[in-house]
């Protein structure tokens, strides 16, 4: 976690924003570190994986388990912020209605969309801009280059023809000069198109003709591309690529058919990063997934490959499971998240909260979790204090008289609400 020092670096815009994030449940990604706490164990052992596996070119898919407010989104913010700080390509993707794990090609855009790394901004187009940006700053290439560039591109291991070709398009598009009777205007359309396919985008095969793109991002080839986008990164000085797929439980709550093809779909990522390299996936599920009959066991071909997870006892920390739910942050991490949190919120609205919301009420608040068999959900203890961070602000009641196991309760009912909206079965219709 970042010191108290660092904290005070923050200007009140942006603690306002972090508050406000954190009452819908998420942290922003710049500011993770800011709440890194405790499970010590499963981050020694994944950012190991990353440095000496992943990037000497193993690939490998995790499951990150834990119940609704466990904080497997932030563990999995913690996982994107350590893989791109060690120069690895990072897609953090929630699966939602828009983004359903049973249409591949959906995936594929958010993917694109979500791509992080060795560049300035968000997603894919930034990625190459980036890219085109460097080679000018060298020297612009000539035609004979352009043709070399093209032809080396063509040639990586496990690059798809049509991406390198799509390369070799936007690279002559940026560089070559325009024909005669050719106007700018055209010469943007095309780029367009371009990096509208790239970003897995409507396009026709007519559209995509001239640049020698034959496939349009379709289920059938998609994971190929996404293996091919792996090469571009390694090519473009990244160690790989980390992929991490948010709130895979939503698919239970789905028809069979829908299931089914989700469940295919997993099954066909697993396969797919047995043969890939410089690749690592997370999923993150809840403890369901394994355990009911509507999750991976109603599909056999997915079942066969996942059953022997988590049947151990023992916690294995370079194991296929990441069990959030059985090594919850202890008391004192808590304290020290809720502390951080406390300071933010002071920064935000401009007061001076210590004086109302004391250490002791910080550690009461986790004696009543635990009391109630909840110490776990640190969603929970951040929704709590944030509601009792707001009423100390407001002056609207005294905290020191607060009834803790009622105040519990209610933050418990508003969870439960958010995890029933969640979890609503829209993909269907």
């Amino acid at each position: 976690m970042k010191s108290m020092e660092e904290l005070d670096q923050l200007k009140p815009f942006q603690a306002r924003s972090i508050i406000e994030e954190l009452r819908k449940g998420s942290v922003p990604a710049d500011y993770v570190p800011f709440f890194t706490v405790g499970r010590k164990n499963w981050l020694t052992f994944i950012e190991d994986d990353l440095a000496n596996y992943i990037a000497e070119g193993g690939a490998k898919v995790r499951f990150l388990s834990g119940d609704y407010g466990d904080g497997k989104t932030h563990f999995m913010s913690i996982i994107s912020h350590l893989a791109l700080h060690n120069g690895f390509g990072v897609s953090f993707v929630v699966l939602t209605r828009e983004t359903p794990i049973h249409k591949f090609e959906a995936v594929y855009q958010a993917i694109t969309q979500q791509l992080r790394g060795r560049f300035e901004g968000i997603g894919i187009r930034n990625l190459l801009q980036q890219w085109l940006d460097n080679l000018a700053e060298k020297e612009v290439p000539t035609p004979t280059q352009l043709a070399d560039m093209a032809e080396t591109l063509r040639n990586l291991a496990g690059m798809n023809i049509n991406f390198a070709n799509a390369l070799a398009a936007l690279a002559h598009n940026r560089f070559m000069p325009l024909h005669e009777g050719e106007q700018q205007e055209e010469r943007d359309t095309s780029q367009e198109i371009i990096l509208h396919w790239f970003e897995g985008g409507k396009t026709t095969k007519r559209e995509l003709k001239p640049f020698g793109i034959f496939e349009v991002v379709n289920k059938s080839n998609s994971k190929q591309l996404l293996n091919s986008l792996n090469v571009f990164l390694r090519h473009f000085d990244h160690k790989g690529l980390i992929l991490l797929l948010d709130e895979l439980e939503t698919v239970i709550a789905q028809s069979a058919s829908v299931r089914n093809a989700a469940y295919e779909n997993v099954r066909l990522l697993i396969d797919n990063s047995e043969n890939s390299e410089y690749f690592h996936i997370f999923f993150s599920i809840i403890p369901d997934v394994l355990l009911s009959e509507k999750g991976f066991k109603s599909y056999d071909a997915l079942w066969s490959r996942v059953r022997t997870i988590g049947q151990k006892k023992q916690l294995n920390y370079r194991g296929v499971l990441i069990d959030l739910h059985r090594t919850p942050l202890a008391s004192k991490e808590l304290i020290e998240l809720g502390s951080c949190l406390r300071r933010i919120h002071e920064i935000s609205y401009r007061w001076e909260a210590a004086n109302s919301v004391s250490d002791k009420l910080l550690k009461d608040i986790c004696k009543n979790q635990e009391k109630m068999g909840l110490l776990s959900e640190v969603r929970l203890f951040i929704k709590q204090l944030i509601s009792i961070l707001d009423m100390a602000e407001q002056g609207e009641a005294p905290v020191e008289n607060l009834d803790l196991e009622q105040h519990i309760v209610s933050s418990q009912q508003a969870m439960e609400q958010e995890k029933v909206e969640q979890l609503q079965p829209s993909w269907d219709k």
